[in-house]
């Protein structure tokens, strides 16, 4: 049973006046306790040019957001068997990406614990407007395009001896559950999570193709300029699903009332999975285990969520700009 804080979490509004200001922040914040919206506020434009303004049921990117419901996608998969944590995904790749180590294993990559060769450098610095990609991003559709991409990384490590983020890691997952369940990947998310979890307005949206209540992603604080060309245009096992505030409360509480996945594999997923480092597989963890985080940046998303399971607590700060959400999600997160 979950109880509720004595006090509502409600921000003082003139500190969050003062951070919505700092980087201009463009997008959502609310927080849920139960079942009450206890408070919101939205800034800013879903699409600017036109001055379409966003709302609490703008849809927005949530970039490694995504690592999650990649998580919990594999995760049902080990609960039906079809999966195992000590799974050694060389016997699903094949001859494919021949420079993942043969010991690597799937809890290995749920940890970022696998020690692959990432396509991505998370260490190195990066501008909002840099171009990452090494492929057009119109072919990185479906799991299997990203393939070529990840390719060609020597593994950093020996498995299982560090802890590196490792957005590679995670695409290499979708592809071993697209392959074990021979179901395609995004079709798999939409079945285990969000149609477990009543998730309606959640799913990898096409970036060439976006419905009338998506935000367009921002590359800076001021200007027209989007993300389009600077992600696949679809997302994948690393980032890139879309979702809402009222869905990504209703996630957390489908989460932990175990409608996703069962209490075993939950206790699992929420246990750091190396030692001194506050991540389980696919989300992070607070100091005290009662909160749990998921976070999303990249070229025109800046995101976090965080839910208290002793209180059923969720803050939400979506953002449709590369920067423009951090300072209110440093002036927010301990609220919950």
């Amino acid at each position: 049973m979950h109880a509720e804080p004595a006090t509502s979490p409600v921000p003082d509004e003139a500190a969050l006046d003062a951070a919505v200001r700092k980087a201009t922040f463009t997008g959502v914040v609310t927080i849920d306790v139960g079942d009450e919206r206890r408070f919101e506020r939205v800034e800013g434009y879903a699409h600017r040019a036109l001055r379409v303004p966003n709302t609490t049921r703008t849809r927005f990117a949530i970039a490694s957001g995504a690592k999650t419901f990649t998580a919990l996608a594999v995760l049902r998969l080990i609960e039906a068997g079809v999966l195992s944590f000590d799974t050694r995904v060389r016997a699903i790749l094949g001859t494919d990406l021949p420079l993942i180590d043969d010991d690597v294993t799937v809890a290995q990559l749920l940890t970022h614990t696998s020690g692959i060769g990432d396509y991505l450098d998370e260490t190195a610095d990066w501008n909002a407007s840099d171009y990452v990609l090494s492929a057009p991003v119109h072919l990185l559709a479906e799991t299997e395009a990203f393939v070529p991409v990840i390719d060609g990384h020597p593994q950093a490590s020996p498995p299982g001896t560090r802890f590196a983020y490792c957005n590679g890691g995670y695409i290499v997952l979708a592809l071993v559950a697209e392959r074990a369940s021979r179901t395609p990947y995004h079709d798999l998310v939409d079945a285990e999570i969000c149609a477990r979890a009543g998730l309606a307005s959640t799913s990898f949206l096409r970036s060439d193709e976006l419905p009338g209540d998506a935000a367009l992603g921002y590359l800076f604080e001021e200007g027209d300029r989007t993300n389009v060309l600077h992600l696949p245009v679809r997302g994948n096992g690393d980032g890139g699903i879309w979702t809402t505030a009222d869905d990504l409360h209703r996630f957390w509480r489908a989460l932990t009332d175990g409608r996703i996945v069962n209490e075993e594999t939950l206790e699992r997923m929420t246990r750091p999975g190396f030692e001194g480092v506050r991540y389980g597989m696919g989300i992070s963890l607070g100091a005290k285990r009662h909160r749990l985080f998921i976070d999303g940046h990249d070229a025109g998303v800046s995101f976090r969520s965080v839910h208290n399971r002793d209180t059923a607590t969720t803050l939400s700060v979506l953002g449709n700009s590369s920067e423009g959400a951090w300072p209110v999600v440093s002036l927010l997160t301990d609220t919950v």
